[in-house]
């Protein structure tokens, strides 16, 4: 084991799928000598040589477009989009090209790609930086989607993206590249694709979340726990497409109460689907309400606002007592 941040799992898992198969290929906005924005890439250009680590003009649709090919091809890309905000530009490439390949060949071709992108709030970024657009593709069939929490899982889940013969937008939470560090194993494993991790068990209330949003919620947990006794489980999603189905309902038949915490603005998030899914497997379980903790139907607001928009503490913890309320 090594004790590794976030940063550092993601570039491990890079370095170890590009030693053991050159197929594996870097691409983005100064990805190669500079490392990265956020220095995730950084030294692999040296160990690779610029073939294969590959600095890009800023161009988001080119670079997605490039991975693509790439893939349809033969090569395993990941490419990196310098801000989750600013995919908009590759979205064609993303939804009617990645996505469909596979659909649209008959099975002939698919897109073993991976696209990198930093998101989320925190970190007091400008406009478009921390944007959380997960929800716009869990509405695009054919493409996978993951949002790791810790470093553990952020090594295990880009090595099984890259992996992956389909394509996988891996979504990395900003304010946790360096929050923390944990044990990571040195040598190369897998974290199952939509699977979703259970925290911890409860038997009072369900708190459905991923990315930052994971480790505010236990902080809001942590509270109940020590203050009013209550036994809350937490899941992290891990993976949004697909999603674990069957461990959401299974704890929601369990508890009867479920909240679901995104970072995302609430109308037409995530939170939505799971809440539909869990009211059509699950609705004659409930004791109460499915609630939504999210951000607000608004643009990304500015720094000096961001703690307020975002779901904290005091959100969830007024949440908490309007499910405990129902009897």
């Amino acid at each position: 084991m090594t004790v590794m941040n976030m940063v550092q799992a993601i570039n491990a898992a890079l370095k170890s799928e590009m030693l053991q198969d050159d197929r594996v290929i870097c691409l983005g906005e100064d990805v190669g000598r500079n490392g990265g924005v956020f220095r995730v890439t950084d030294g692999l250009m040296d160990i690779f040589g610029a073939e294969r680590v590959v600095d890009t003009p800023l161009a988001e649709s080119a670079i997605i477009g490039a991975a693509v090919g790439m893939a349809a091809r033969g090569l395993r890309p990941v490419a990196e989009i310098q801000f989750l905000g600013f995919i908009y530009e590759a979205m064609d490439q993303m939804a009617s090209q990645a996505a469909r390949l596979r659909f649209k060949s008959g099975g002939k071709f698919s897109a073993p790609m991976v696209v990198r992108a930093p998101y989320g709030g925190g970190v007091r970024t400008p406009e478009l930086h921390s944007d959380s657009l997960e929800a716009l593709f869990l509405h695009t069939p054919g493409l996978k989607v993951v949002m790791p929490s810790t470093p553990y899982d952020a090594k295990g889940l880009l090595t099984s993206a890259i992996r992956d013969e389909d394509p996988v937008l891996f979504l990395e939470p900003m304010k946790l590249y360096r929050a923390f560090s944990e044990d990571v194993p040195e040598e190369d494993y897998e974290v199952e694709i939509g699977k979703a991790k259970v925290i911890q068990d409860g038997n009072d209330l369900t708190i459905i979340s991923w990315g930052q949003s994971i480790h505010t919620v236990q902080k809001a947990v942590k509270e109940w726990e020590e203050q009013k006794n209550l036994s809350i489980e937490i899941i992290d999603l891990r993976t949004i497409a697909p999603l674990d189905l069957d461990t959401i309902i299974q704890s929601a038949k369990k508890t009867g109460r479920v909240m679901i915490v995104h970072e995302a603005v609430k109308s037409g998030g995530v939170g939505a689907e799971l809440a539909a899914l869990i009211s059509e497997k699950a609705m004659f379980y409930m004791f109460a309400p499915i609630l939504r903790i999210a951000g607000f139907d608004t643009p990304y607001p500015f720094p000096m606002v961001e703690d307020e928009w975002l779901p904290n503490v005091e959100r969830i913890n007024k949440a908490i007592e309007e499910m405990l309320s129902y009897s």
